[in-house]
């Protein structure tokens, strides 16, 4: 069963400095048909203008995934880790029973923009961490690749969570299917471009819920960028 999340639909904040879409009820959005998919709590898809970002602030007992499509973004938090995250690094802030961090779009002239993903954890009161690493641009090109997973395994980093996130660039006309064992489920956005799934075309900001399926998949239009969810 498959059920389409529509861009338009999705909550929105416009700060001046920071333009954003919510996936799910976050912040003064709220919408009690879209309070997360299983452990997946929020898709912020954010465009931050040059030389702002967010002062530091506090999270607790969320895994915090970061995914860059366009510029980068400098991190610095209370654990003394701090860089820039450009496209093809992944970030994961493990928030555990607290952590601050800030986030500033890293250049002064050109915008950047991200997905930030919150993940329940499967345990509350963990030691907060940090985990950032390079994917190569041929290890996304036209396939799911994982890049974050419970066991940090093929290279991605590790989320407290049975859940993995894959990334992919796909070129018009290419397919990859996002196989899923059985009792998962998927959340597949559409970050980029433009995509057909079983005949339905998903722009960009464009999501889909995937429930009682085995496989699913995804036909770019364009060239396009997706991020998929496999779910407990």
């Amino acid at each position: 069963m498959l059920t389409v999340r529509k861009s338009a639909e999705r909550g929105h904040a416009h700060h001046g400095w920071l333009d954003s879409f919510h996936s799910f009820s976050f912040a003064s959005y709220r919408d009690p048909n879209w309070m997360g998919f299983g452990p997946l709590r929020v898709i912020n898809e954010d465009r931050i203008e040059p030389g702002a970002g967010f002062p530091t602030h506090s999270h607790q007992d969320m895994e915090i995934v970061t995914w860059v499509l366009a510029g980068a973004l400098r991190h610095q938090d209370s654990l003394g880790h701090g860089g820039v995250i450009r496209p093809g690094d992944v970030q994961r802030m493990r928030a555990g029973h607290g952590i601050a961090h800030s986030e500033f779009n890293a250049s002064e002239t050109e915008p950047v923009h991200l997905l930030q993903i919150w993940i329940e954890p499967d345990a509350l009161g963990l030691a907060p961490g940090y985990e950032q690493i390079a994917v190569a641009p041929e290890r996304l090109q036209n396939q799911l690749r994982l890049i974050a997973s419970n066991d940090g395994r093929d290279g991605s980093v590790t989320i407290h969570q049975d859940a993995a996130i894959y990334a992919g660039r796909l070129a018009a006309g290419e397919r990859v299917t996002l196989s899923l064992a059985p009792g998962r489920r998927a959340w597949l956005q559409v970050a980029t471009g433009r995509v057909k799934l079983r005949g339905v075309p998903l722009d960009a900001g464009d999501a889909v819920a995937v429930r009682f399926e085995s496989e699913v998949e995804i036909e770019a239009l364009e060239a396009s960028e997706v991020i998929g969810f496999d779910l407990p």
